[in-house]
């Protein structure tokens, strides 16, 4: 088939709100990072460390989509919400991959073994492979300038991480890049079906993509979670710290995430999450004790400079439809 120009409306439409699609997109894309900033602090909570373990790690990456799951099988039924069409499926069950699965298995075990602050540092890595795996399965071509402002905030956070661990990666390191890479390729999926294809055919709006993916699990989610449900005592912040990441890290967050990635355009809105390692850090102070410095004050502005940059760059691109790639 040949390709057709990616569906992301031009600048001078507006919404009902009088934003451009764009920057709509832009906003609830920030929402969304707000909300999983708390993910890596509040898996934190839940599992515990090594020294002094809580909820098993397996639990609060299973367990998170099944809770979930459950609530999402319940909105689906009394918002009367449409089975997704067969074509659809392919690209819910990719998506479940990454972001129920993939993603909340690799970092809970990382986060077991090196500190929230740490983790939240890694993650940085998030906007680059998302910008890199939508490229590649969108076949986008974002301008130079749009490349120069990834590629700069990302060495921004890896030379910050860099840094902070002493000049020295740790094996925690190896999980969060599986887990990142898990998740950005579950984001492109996920995005992709909320996403016009130009085929006549209405796309899933973002709540029923994560809604429906997260269903379509329970049938491994739900036994997994009863199978690894905690036998010993739990400290109450552990089971708030889980209730967090399943109610909103692991479902209403996807409704802005995936509703922005889809009206701005995944490769501009994702480098939004260049800010989630810092949000991360600054909300793990009030939650785990942790402290942060002037210099993380600094390379935060910084990165935040390279992202309103990135806005203004061009990204354009013949995109085939994800649920042929």
């Amino acid at each position: 088939m040949p390709n057709r120009p990616e569906q992301i409306p031009s600048p001078s439409s507006h919404t009902a709100a009088g934003l451009s699609p764009q920057t709509l997109g832009w906003l609830l894309g920030a929402v969304g990072v707000m909300i999983f900033a708390l993910s890596i602090p509040m898996t934190r909570l839940a599992s515990g460390s090594l020294d002094a373990p809580q909820l098993p790690a397996v639990f609060v990456a299973i367990g998170r989509a099944a809770l979930a799951g459950l609530l999402a099988a319940v909105w689906l039924l009394a918002t009367r919400a449409p089975r997704p069409r067969p074509a659809q499926w392919r690209g819910l069950l990719l998506s479940a991959l990454g972001v129920v699965f993939g993603w909340p298995l690799f970092l809970g075990f990382a986060v077991q073994r090196v500190d929230a602050a740490h983790a939240a540092v890694v993650s940085g890595l998030l906007p680059i492979a998302t910008a890199v795996i939508a490229a590649l399965l969108l076949r986008q071509r974002p301008s130079w300038g749009f490349w120069a402002c990834a590629l700069l905030g990302t060495s921004l956070v890896l030379g910050f991480a860099f840094w902070k661990g002493g000049a020295a990666l740790q094996a925690a390191d190896g999980l969060l890049v599986v887990a990142i890479l898990f998740s950005s390729f579950g984001y492109v999926h996920g995005a992709g079906l909320s996403t016009p294809k130009g085929d006549g055919l209405a796309p899933m709006p973002a709540e029923q993509v994560i809604s429906w993916l997260l269903v379509a699990s329970l049938p491994i989610t739900l036994p997994v979670a009863l199978v690894t449900w905690p036998t010993g005592p739990v400290r109450l912040q552990a089971w708030g710290g889980f209730v967090y990441v399943s109610v909103f890290s692991m479902w209403l967050g996807f409704f802005a995430w995936y509703r922005g990635l889809a009206l701005g355009g995944m490769m501009r809105v994702s480098q939004v999450q260049l800010l989630q390692p810092f949000l991360s850090m600054w909300l793990a102070v009030p939650l785990l004790g942790e402290s942060v410095d002037a210099a993380t004050l600094g390379f935060s502005l910084a990165v935040m400079a390279t992202v309103f940059l990135s806005k203004r760059m061009a990204v354009s691109a013949p995109a085939p439809s994800l649920e042929k790639v």
